[in-house]
């Protein structure tokens, strides 16, 4: 799989949570796609 294919989907628990709780979840998903995209174009 290509890193341009890796998509993060934020769906689940978003609508129930408060904003500093989302903002949180919402930067582990981008330093995680982060982390993946760069390992993925380095192979």
């Amino acid at each position: 799989m290509t890193a341009e294919r890796l998509w993060v989907n934020p769906d689940c628990g978003v609508k129930t949570r408060a904003w500093p709780e989302i903002r949180a979840s919402l930067e582990h998903l981008v330093a995680a796609a982060r982390t993946v995209r760069d390992e993925l174009s380095r192979s």
